[in-house]
């Protein structure tokens, strides 16, 4: 198994022999393993990898923490803790797993959230247009769990499977996947290849 945590840096189109793809542009910070778990002593075998981002402070440029992710394995052997990830464990063509945080859209009414119809413009209906409509049962009288209502949406974890590599640039730490990748510009994701 192969895994970073990267930034997602926005979209764009690469063009190769006539083809225009359209890709996400991943900047793969500083990647270090802060954690190892072996199955003997916490009972499964994991490695927790930490983003890092060198920052300027006052005069003086310094690596930050930003985030931190555990990767669960079958053998930890190759991994120690202070050991640097980079993207030259990936290449071009590699189909690979991407995991992010979808944007958050905020308060959502039926119509927007679930595609609901809404209520005809004519016949009686004045202002519910985008109303739910009926949302219990004469029996049990009470509206049942899961009932496809008005709420918050996005902010959810987003796995996309079988994303192609388009481009690795190592100069740049950048890495282009083929078509888009949960979550707004910034964002950090998951690249995991099992």
């Amino acid at each position: 198994m192969k895994f970073l945590l990267a930034r997602k840096l926005g979209m764009t189109t690469i063009y190769k022999e006539a083809i225009a793809d359209n890709v996400t542009l991943l900047e793969v910070q500083k990647n270090v393993v802060t954690l190892v778990r072996t199955e003997k002593r916490d009972g499964y075998n994991a490695v927790q990898v930490g983003l890092f981002d060198q920052k300027k402070t006052d005069k003086l440029k310094k690596d930050t923490y930003v985030t931190k992710k555990e990767f669960r394995l079958d053998e930890v052997g190759e991994y120690e803790i202070g050991k640097e990830i980079g993207i030259d464990q990936f290449g071009v063509g590699q189909t690979v797993q991407i995991q992010g945080i979808s944007k958050g859209k905020g308060q959502e009414g039926v119509v927007k959230k679930w595609n609901f119809a809404g209520s005809p413009a004519s016949h009686g209906h004045r202002h519910d247009l985008r109303a739910p409509g009926s949302i219990g049962s004469a029996f049990p009288e009470r509206v049942f769990k899961g009932k496809k209502m008005a709420g918050r949406s996005g902010s959810e974890s987003v796995t996309i499977k079988g994303m192609k590599i388009s481009l690795i640039d190592t100069d740049k730490n950048i890495i282009a996947v083929k078509g888009s990748v949960p979550g707004n510009n910034r964002g950090i994701v998951e690249i995991v290849i099992k």
